[in-house]
């Protein structure tokens, strides 16, 4: 009974280390710097969310980077708060590309 159970304790260990690198794999790593825009993931559940409607807001700006991915974000009012640094992304800006037009005649 007992090499039973030191099976399933060695099993549920490994378990844990291969999902713990899986899980270490998934998260993405980004570098933040005090000025650049980004946008805030928006957890919060709400009652009828709209389905097309993005989850992302912002832009913000990064006022301070503290150590172990915690940021500091500053709103267009000024107001500040932190948030986990898991939660924003690289805001790029509304850049619209122009696509040319091209006049398309009559088939021959």
């Amino acid at each position: 009974m007992e090499e039973f159970r030191n099976d399933a304790y060695e099993n549920a260990k490994i378990y844990k280390e291969k999902t713990k690198r899986w899980h270490d794999k998934q998260i993405l790593r980004r570098d933040f710097e005090p000025g650049q825009q980004v946008l805030l993931f928006n957890s919060r559940p709400r009652l009828f969310p709209g389905k097309l409607k993005s989850q992302w807001s912002g832009p913000f700006t990064v006022k301070t980077v503290y150590p172990h991915g915690a940021i500091e974000l500053k709103c267009n009012n000024g107001q500040t708060f932190k948030v986990n640094g898991q939660r924003v992304k690289h805001y790029f800006g509304s850049e619209v590309r122009h696509m040319d037009n091209i006049p398309l005649g009559e088939p021959k």
